[in-house]
């Protein structure tokens, strides 16, 4: 990775907006991504000059479980390194805030042509079945 910036906790509703949707349909709402900033324990994102190119952000308790979301890199930057790099400030994040000599559980969901990569950083995969529900707030 050449001169790029990494920021933590910087990523704004409307750059997540704009990564999320450089690689995937349906962005949520600006209101939605606001509060979704606020209450995320941690957020990297990665610059080239003032352009967002990548982001990653992690929820969690702090305590038992961390969940890696929404780790997007442009289309035209992949491959770089990049991905690697938000992944391991990620890992940094929990090494630096998890009580020292536990052990504690980070996930994340991937999609099947992505897990390679996931691998790679020493991710594995169990026979528990991800369950989701897409619900309406009225």
């Amino acid at each position: 990775m050449t001169n790029y910036t990494i920021k933590h906790n910087e990523l704004t509703a409307e750059e997540f907006i704009s990564l999320w949707e450089s690689v995937w349909d349906g962005a949520p709402s600006l209101a939605q991504t606001k509060l979704a900033m606020q209450n995320t324990i941690f957020r990297v994102s990665i610059y080239d000059g003032e352009k967002a190119i990548a982001m990653a952000r992690m929820i969690g308790d702090m305590g038992l479980c961390y969940y890696i979301k929404d780790v997007v890199v442009r289309p035209e930057y992949q491959g770089k390194g990049i991905g690697r790099t938000l992944i391991n400030e990620l890992l940094k994040f929990v090494n630096d805030n998890g009580i020292k000599g536990t052990s504690v559980f980070v996930e994340l969901a991937a999609v099947p042509d992505k897990m390679p990569f996931y691998e790679k950083s020493g991710f594995t995969t169990n026979e528990a079945r991800r369950l989701k529900m897409i619900y309406e707030v009225k």
